[in-house]
C-alpha cells in the first residue's frame, strides 16, 4: 500500500565529532518535523546546517563509534507521514518505478531517477535493454501522471 511504503528522507554519510552526532545528506526541506525515523529505531533530537549537509543528533547514538556504524543508513518515514499534496504536486518517491508510456499508449520503459539541475525536475526513463533518456517534468512533456504511469508527449521521446 502506498501510504505504508517507507520514504527515504536522508542518508547518514558519516560521524561528526566525538559525541555521536552524524552528518546527513538530506532529501527534504524540513527534516526536523520528523522526530521518529526508521520505524522508531531512531529519534531525532536536533538537526542543523553544517558544511556540505546537515548535522544531526539522535537519542540512541551517544558516541563516535555508534555514529560511524550508521554510515550509509537511510532515514525513512512511512509515506503517510508526509504532508498532503496540492493538485499537480508529487513526491519524487511516488514517481520512481512508474511505467512510462507515450501519448499514443506505447510502452517506453519506467522512471528510474529524478534530477533537478536548477530549472526544474527532469525524469529519467529507462527503456527495456537499459537505454535511458531524460524528459522535463512539466505539462508539455508529461501531460499526465497518476499512481500507475507517466504519459510522455512523443515530441520528447528520444
Amino acid at each position: 500500500m502506498l501510504a505504508d511504503r517507507p520514504v527515504t528522507l536522508a542518508v547518514i554519510i558519516g560521524a561528526h565529532g566525538v559525541t555521536g552526532e552524524v552528518r546527513l545528506k538530506v532529501f527534504t526541506e524540513d527534516l526536523a518535523r520528523y522526530k521518529v525515523l526508521n520505524g522508531g529505531a531512531l529519534t531525532l533530537k536536533s538537526a542543523r546546517p553544517g558544511g556540505n549537509g546537515t548535522i544531526a543528533r539522535f537519542a540512541e547514538v551517544t558516541d563516535r563509534n555508534a555514529a560511524e556504524a550508521l554510515r550509509g543508513t537511510e532515514l525513512t518515514v512511512p509515506r503517510s507521514a508526509l504532508p498532503p499534496l496540492e493538485p499537480g504536486e508529487y513526491y519524487h518517491s511516488d514517481l520512481i518505478g512508474l511505467a512510462a508510456v507515450s501519448t499514443m499508449g506505447e510502452p517506453l520503459g519506467h522512471v528510474v531517477l529524478i534530477e533537478d539541475f536548477g530549472a526544474g525536475d527532469v525524469i529519467e526513463i529507462e527503456r527495456e535493454g537499459g537505454q535511458r533518456f531524460m524528459v522535463p517534468m512539466n505539462a508539455d512533456a508529461v501531460p499526465e501522471w497518476d499512481g500507475e504511469r507517466v504519459v510522455i508527449d512523443g515530441a520528447f521521446v528520444v
